[in-house]
């Protein structure tokens, strides 16, 4: 019988562990992620592994940096950050294949990715440029559907990058390809994976929009460079009999938190309605986060009210923590809500609103406890000029009420 040196079969065994070991984990590189939805069509975007641990995601300007990868046998668990979705996969030498999972709302949507691939595939040269703004209506012939938004559109050559605005938000960064008359766009953030295809004129779009496996609507826009939606201070507004917001809600600890509390006394105190399911109000919180931390010491309080989709008030604290941890909010976020988003149950906790129309929406309230606007929806930075605009709109107006 053939012996070994023991030395030789450690080095034998730490080799051919480390192998084994090494084969399941994503390799360094470049990837094509696919969605798979209805009507055999996909959602696609991009990323890059840059070592075990961590990988990018992109969507035009956005980079979104995940960190949480964990591995187990010959699959690997992606964590998004912010938002509770993750998506499972096994490892093989030519691709990784799994399930994109929202756990709250039961949703899994079959995942694969690639090395190596574009985006969308380029088929011919773009005979349609849609740069410019779009006058838009979203399931045109439904009257409990319908709703309008705003294009906003950059194409180089067959490249085209942009966002749709509707009067609650925006679709963030889009990304895709105009090939011959046929538009693609879509974005992945961990929230929502969403698909846009049309067929372009000089001056109309005529297509689908693609939420996940779930959702599928048609829409139509023209070109029209004036086109504005309407104000975001004019959706929402305190019924007659009404100039307060009142409310008493629990934060992390039981607490019942409420304006009257002495942190908000003599204070400008912007109420946040938003959740942490929702990218405007990661986007809005990113912001508002900044600006608070920035300011804090000037007479001026924020408070978050959160309408959670967990199913239980244990989940819902669990991904409040997360969202202030990783964008380092330091103002409340009290739990006003667990199991359901609706808009509807939502105004009966604040009856003194005519509805909630927008996760997110923002309330200013003066030294003296009266509300002085509203605004509904949030022009995230995917939108350019509306989020500048927005930000200075902020600024000062807070300005203007600390200095009353």
């Amino acid at each position: 019988m053939k012996s070994f040196h023991p030395l030789l079969l450690l080095l034998i065994f730490s080799f051919s562990c480390t192998t084994k070991d090494t084969k399941n984990k994503l390799a360094i590189g470049s990837y094509k992620a696919s969605l798979l939805i209805q009507d055999n069509e996909v959602i696609p975007f991009n990323f890059d592994v840059l070592n075990e641990q961590k990988l990018n995601i992109y969507n035009a300007d956005e980079v979104i940096k995940v960190h949480e990868i964990s591995y187990q046998n010959d699959s690997v668990k992606i964590q998004l950050p912010y938002f509770e979705g993750y998506i499972t996969a096994k490892i093989s030498k030519d691709e990784i294949k799994g399930n994109f999972i929202k756990p709250s709302l039961n949703r899994t949507v079959p995942f694969v990715a690639k090395p190596n691939l574009p985006r969308f595939e380029f088929t011919s040269e773009a005979t349609k440029n849609i740069t410019g703004n779009w006058e838009t209506v979203f399931s045109p012939d439904s009257e409990e559907d319908k709703y309008i938004a705003k294009g906003i559109f950059k194409q180089n050559k067959n490249k085209v990058v942009g966002t749709f605005r509707t009067t609650t938000g925006d679709y963030r960064y889009l990304e895709g390809i105009m090939n011959g008359d046929s538009l693609q766009l879509s974005t992945f953030d961990g929230a929502h994976a969403f698909l846009f295809t049309a067929k372009a004129t000089d001056s109309t779009l005529n297509g689908f929009f693609y939420s996940g496996n779930h959702w599928k609507e048609p829409f139509t826009a023209k070109l029209n460079n004036a086109y504005e939606l309407p104000a975001a201070e004019s959706l929402t507004y305190l019924r007659e009999g009404y100039d307060k917001i009142e409310f008493s809600f629990p934060n992390e600890k039981g607490e019942l938190i409420s304006l009257e509390d002495n942190r908000f006394k003599d204070k400008v105190t912007v109420v946040q309605i938003m959740g942490t399911w929702c990218p405007n109000c990661l986007d809005e919180s990113k912001y508002y986060a900044e600006y608070y931390n920035k300011h804090k010491s000037k007479n001026l309080e924020f408070v978050a009210l959160a309408f959670e989709v967990a199913k239980t008030k244990e989940e819902g604290f669990q991904l409040i923590k997360r969202l202030k941890e990783q964008t380092e909010i330091n103002y409340p976020v009290l739990l006003a809500q667990y199991g359901s988003s609706s808009k509807i149950d939502a105004q009966k906790k604040l009856p003194m609103l005519n509805h909630v129309l927008s996760y997110p929406t923002s309330i200013f309230i003066d030294k003296k406890g009266k509300v002085r606007k509203i605004h509904t929806g949030f022009n995230g930075p995917a939108t350019g000029e509306k989020y500048t605009e927005f930000k200075q709109n902020f600024e000062s107006f807070i300005t203007k009420l600390l200095e009353e």
